[in-house]
C-alpha cells in the first residue's frame, strides 16, 4: 500500500497562503510521501499549470494517486445532468495526462425535498454515461461515500451494481460513515470487494464549548475533522481488513479539521507508517 494526501487535506493551508498545485506537489515531497491527490477546482489555468504539474511531479518522484471531480448528477433537467456527464469525462482525459487510471466521483448533492430514492436513476444513467468513456479510455471511476447521499455502504453497493460495470468501483471514505449513522467497519466488510482508493480520515464529536462549525450527520449530531486517531473511527481494523485482502492501492490521507493542517497532515502520515508496519 502507498500513501498519498489529497490537496484538500491543505485547504486550510492553501487559502491562507494562496498555495497553487505546484505548492501543495512540493509540500508533499517534503514530507516523503509517495503520491498526491489532485482535485479539480484548484486550478487556475488548468492548460498551462497541467504541463507544470505533470513535470513536477515527475522531477519529484512522485505519483498522482487520484484525481478528483466534483460532480452531481441529481439535477432536475437532463440539460445540467450532461454538463455534469461532460465533467466528468473531461476529468478521465485529466487523469490520464497525469499518469493516474482512478477519477474519483460524487453521485450528487441532496436539495430541497429531494432524497436518494428521487436521485438514484440520474445517479445510475449519468455514471453509465461516464463509466462508458472510462472503459475506453481504462480508468477506473471510484464513487466516494460522500455527504448525506450515497453515503450508505448499501447505496454505493447498489449504485456500483445498478452500473454493472468492472470500471466502477469505490472510494472508500473511513470517515463519511459517520454522517450517516453508519459505524466504518460494517462499511468496509460489506464494500470491501469493490474498493480501488480509500481515503484515510476520522471524526470525533463536536464538544459543546467549540465556537466552529463542524459537519452535521442526518441525526443532527455535529462533528469535527481529527487526525486519524483521535476520532471514533477504528482505522486499524479497516488496515487489517485491507492487508487480509492484499489490497495494493493508495491510502490518501484527508484531514478536516481546525488545527494547523501542515502539522496535522505529517502526524497522519507518521500514524499511518505505524499502522502499515
Amino acid at each position: 500500500m502507498n500513501i498519498s494526501v489529497s490537496m484538500y487535506s491543505l485547504n486550510s493551508t492553501i487559502q491562507k497562503e494562496n498555495w497553487t498545485v505546484l505548492d501543495f506537489i512540493d509540500y508533499a515531497k517534503s514530507i516523503s510521501l509517495d503520491g498526491v491527490e489532485l482535485l479539480d477546482f484548484y486550478w487556475n489555468d488548468k492548460e498551462k499549470e497541467l504541463e507544470e504539474v505533470v513535470a513536477a511531479v515527475k522531477k519529484h518522484k512522485l505519483k498522482v494517486s487520484a484525481y478528483d471531480v466534483s460532480n452531481n448528477f441529481v439535477k432536475e433537467s437532463s440539460e445540467e445532468r450532461d454538463i455534469e456527464v461532460e465533467k466528468v469525462k473531461d476529468g478521465i482525459r485529466v487523469a490520464k495526462q497525469l499518469g493516474t487510471n482512478i477519477v474519483r466521483v460524487f453521485c450528487g448533492d441532496l436539495h430541497g425535498t429531494l432524497t436518494y430514492e428521487d436521485g438514484q436513476d440520474w445517479i445510475v444513467e449519468g455514471l453509465r454515461q461516464c463509466v462508458e468513456f472510462a472503459e475506453k479510455e481504462q480508468v477506473y471511476l471510484a464513487i466516494e461515500n460522500h455527504g448525506l447521499l450515497a453515503g450508505k455502504s448499501e447505496q454505493v453497493e447498489e449504485i456500483i451494481d445498478k452500473v454493472n460495470s468492472p470500471y466502477l468501483k469505490s472510494t472508500f471514505d473511513t470517515g463519511n460513515f459517520l454522517l450517516v449513522h453508519e459505524e466504518p467497519q460494517q462499511a468496509f466488510d460489506r464494500l470491501k470487494d469493490k474498493i480501488i482508493h480509500v481515503h484515510f480520515k476520522d471524526f470525533r464529536e463536536k464538544n459543546p464549548s467549540e465556537e466552529v462549525n463542524g459537519f452535521r450527520s442526518t441525526q443532527g449530531v455535529e462533528v469535527i475533522g481529527a487526525v486519524p486517531g483521535d476520532g471514533q473511527v477504528n482505522l486499524a481494523y479497516i488496515v487489517q481488513g485491507l492487508k487480509d485482502i492484499d489490497y495494493q492501492g493508495w491510502l490518501s490521507i484527508e484531514y478536516e479539521g481546525f488545527e494547523d493542517a501542515k502539522i496535522s497532515n505529517e502526524e497522519a502520515v507518521r500514524r499511518l507508517r505505524e499502522l502499515l508496519k
